[in-house]
Protein backbone atom coordinates (compact mmCIF):
# COMPACT_ATOMS: atom_id res chain seq x y z
CA UNK A 1 0.00 0.00 0.00
CA UNK A 2 2.79 2.45 -0.14
CA UNK A 3 2.81 3.18 -3.64
CA UNK A 4 -0.82 3.58 -3.22
CA UNK A 5 -0.17 5.86 -0.25
CA UNK A 6 2.38 7.89 -2.49
CA UNK A 7 -0.09 8.61 -5.52
CA UNK A 8 -2.69 10.16 -3.34
CA UNK A 9 -0.76 12.42 -1.58
CA UNK A 10 1.54 13.58 -4.00
CA UNK A 11 -0.67 13.97 -7.52
CA UNK A 12 2.72 14.63 -9.90
CA UNK A 13 4.00 11.02 -9.09
CA UNK A 14 3.36 8.95 -12.06
CA UNK A 15 6.11 6.19 -11.40
CA UNK A 16 7.60 4.82 -8.04
CA UNK A 17 10.22 2.14 -8.37
CA UNK A 18 11.69 0.49 -5.26
CA UNK A 19 9.34 -0.69 -1.61
CA UNK A 20 9.20 1.09 1.36
CA UNK A 21 11.45 4.20 2.19
CA UNK A 22 13.56 3.31 -0.35
CA UNK A 23 10.95 3.98 -3.21
CA UNK A 24 11.68 6.63 -5.88
CA UNK A 25 9.01 8.29 -7.18
CA UNK A 26 8.99 10.49 -10.09
CA UNK A 27 7.44 12.91 -12.45
CA UNK A 28 6.06 12.86 -15.81
CA UNK A 29 9.38 14.14 -17.29
CA UNK A 30 11.65 11.95 -14.86
CA UNK A 31 12.08 13.85 -12.61
CA UNK A 32 12.49 12.87 -8.24
CA UNK A 33 9.29 13.64 -6.63
CA UNK A 34 10.41 14.10 -2.60
CA UNK A 35 8.02 12.41 -0.57
CA UNK A 36 7.44 13.02 3.63
CA UNK A 37 7.86 9.21 4.93
CA UNK A 38 5.43 10.45 7.78
CA UNK A 39 2.66 11.74 5.53
CA UNK A 40 3.16 8.89 3.44
CA UNK A 41 3.07 6.05 6.51
CA UNK A 42 -0.29 8.13 8.06
CA UNK A 43 -2.34 7.91 4.42
CA UNK A 44 -0.92 4.17 3.93
CA UNK A 45 -2.38 3.20 7.62
CA UNK A 46 -5.83 5.04 6.61
CA UNK A 47 -5.98 3.32 3.01
CA UNK A 48 -5.33 -0.49 4.96
CA UNK A 49 -7.95 0.63 7.27
CA UNK A 50 -10.07 2.01 4.19
CA UNK A 51 -9.80 -1.91 2.83
CA UNK A 52 -10.17 -3.75 5.92
CA UNK A 53 -13.52 -2.00 6.47
CA UNK A 54 -14.51 -2.70 2.62
CA UNK A 55 -13.68 -5.94 3.17
CA UNK A 56 -16.05 -6.23 6.26
CA UNK A 57 -19.44 -4.62 4.60
CA UNK A 58 -18.37 -7.24 1.23
CA UNK A 59 -19.14 -10.12 3.86
CA UNK A 60 -22.07 -8.29 5.85
CA UNK A 61 -23.67 -7.73 2.58
CA UNK A 62 -23.26 -10.98 1.41
CA UNK A 63 -24.63 -12.45 4.74
CA UNK A 64 -27.74 -10.06 3.96
CA UNK A 65 -28.33 -10.91 0.85
CA UNK A 66 -28.36 -14.59 2.26
CA UNK A 67 -31.27 -13.50 3.92
CA UNK A 68 -32.84 -10.85 1.86
CA UNK A 69 -35.69 -13.74 0.68
CA UNK A 70 -36.92 -13.38 4.79
CA UNK A 71 -37.76 -9.77 4.04
CA UNK A 72 -39.44 -9.64 0.26
CA UNK A 73 -42.93 -8.17 0.05
CA UNK A 74 -44.18 -11.41 -1.63
CA UNK A 75 -43.50 -13.57 1.74
CA UNK A 76 -44.22 -14.27 4.94
CA UNK A 77 -43.59 -11.85 7.46
CA UNK A 78 -39.94 -11.68 8.28
CA UNK A 79 -39.59 -13.47 11.82
CA UNK A 80 -38.27 -10.73 14.95
CA UNK A 81 -35.26 -12.83 15.53
CA UNK A 82 -34.88 -12.59 11.41
CA UNK A 83 -35.41 -8.53 11.70
CA UNK A 84 -32.90 -9.04 14.78
CA UNK A 85 -30.29 -10.74 12.85
CA UNK A 86 -30.60 -8.46 9.51
CA UNK A 87 -30.66 -5.28 11.78
CA UNK A 88 -27.35 -6.65 13.99
CA UNK A 89 -25.61 -7.37 10.55
CA UNK A 90 -26.96 -3.59 9.23
CA UNK A 91 -24.91 -2.63 12.90
CA UNK A 92 -21.91 -4.31 12.39
CA UNK A 93 -19.69 -1.19 11.32
CA UNK A 94 -20.66 0.30 14.59
CA UNK A 95 -18.42 -2.34 16.55
CA UNK A 96 -15.97 -4.08 14.21
CA UNK A 97 -13.47 -2.45 11.77
CA UNK A 98 -12.27 -5.23 9.94
CA UNK A 99 -12.76 -9.19 9.35
CA UNK A 100 -10.48 -9.66 11.81
CA UNK A 101 -12.13 -7.77 14.77
CA UNK A 102 -15.93 -8.33 14.06
CA UNK A 103 -18.24 -10.94 15.97
CA UNK A 104 -20.89 -12.03 13.97
CA UNK A 105 -24.23 -12.46 15.27
CA UNK A 106 -25.64 -15.84 15.36
CA UNK A 107 -27.95 -16.61 12.13
CA UNK A 108 -31.64 -18.03 13.36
Amino acid sequence: MRHEAIYALYANAVSINGDGDNAVATDADGKVVSWDASAVATKEAELISAFKLQELRTERNRLLAETDHWVLSDTADATSAQTTYRQALRDITKSATSLDDVTWPTKP
